[in-house]
């Protein structure tokens, strides 16, 4: 993978990207969850980049992309498009843990076209029927309930509840080890506000495939997934053995149901 940087007025984002010697290659960008960093794909990316073109970044106020003002969803998928736009990718495979579906599905309204499919893993989706009130004023809270914890007690508690096997805690707690306990507060803070804040009814113009770990205890993650499931009729897979981070939980299952759906559209 060659390292890149995009620069805005906001900051600087990291990313990485491996081509392949065909220009005609499918292109799959993975976006990581709140607080990893583009390591939540290295299984990924040692699987798909035999045969695919592909992305990862360190999103916007994330690991090497710090310091970076004024993190939105909106300010993200700007720079997605804008990084698409300078590697020549006109469309492409979007594939989002946790946040990085929210990024992809502002990315949906905004740019519509980029999108070849999105498959999401243990995200949410965006629509403002799917939430109650009580959901959103609970989401506007974190941070200050972040910062009752101690700083080894919050890394830790984060790990442990997002991962089911020593490898994916392993490499959550590593990337939640690269922020302060402030700069993680405020990190957990911004990246719930707005999603409330930016949440809004979208229309999903390409094919979509859900993937949720079956012991995903994160809020209502799973809940969520089963309503989307019910009303827009995408498949939906539980990932076994698997927790929020169910690709790095079972990364063999995840790349054989990501390959499988890719292959077919």
């Amino acid at each position: 993978m060659t390292e890149k940087t995009w620069s805005s007025n906001y900051g600087t984002v990291h990313y990485w990207i491996s081509r392949r010697d065909n220009p005609d290659a499918v292109c799959i960008v993975f976006l990581h969850g709140l607080t990893a960093d583009h390591t939540l794909f290295d299984r990924q990316i040692d699987y798909f980049v035999r045969a695919y073109t592909v992305l990862v970044w360190d999103a916007p106020a994330h690991g090497k992309s710090r310091p970076y003002a004024h993190f939105s969803y909106a300010h993200a998928a700007d720079v997605l498009r804008d990084i698409l736009h300078t590697e020549h990718i006109e469309r492409c495979i979007l594939v989002g843990q946790s946040m990085g579906g929210y990024v992809i599905q502002v990315l949906l309204k905004r740019y519509p076209q980029l999108a070849q499919a999105f498959i999401g893993i243990d995200t949410c989706p965006f629509g403002m029927s799917y939430y109650s009130n009580s959901d959103l004023w609970w989401v506007e809270q974190m941070e200050s309930m972040c910062r009752l914890f101690p700083e080894a007690v919050l890394r830790e508690s984060i790990a442990r509840s997002c991962t089911r096997t020593v490898y994916a805690y392993r490499n959550m707690h590593t990337a939640l080890s690269q922020y302060s306990k402030d700069e993680l507060c405020r990190l957990l803070g911004a990246g719930y506000r707005q999603f409330a804040r930016e949440l809004c009814d979208i229309h999903i113009p390409c094919p979509v495939l859900l993937l949720v770990g079956e012991h995903d205890r994160t809020g209502k993650v799973r809940q969520y997934n089963f309503a989307w499931h019910t009303r827009e009729g995408y498949p939906l897979h539980l990932i076994r053995r698997a927790a929020h981070n169910s690709n790095a939980d079972n990364s063999t299952q995840c790349n054989r149901l990501i390959d499988a759906f890719v292959q077919n559209l």
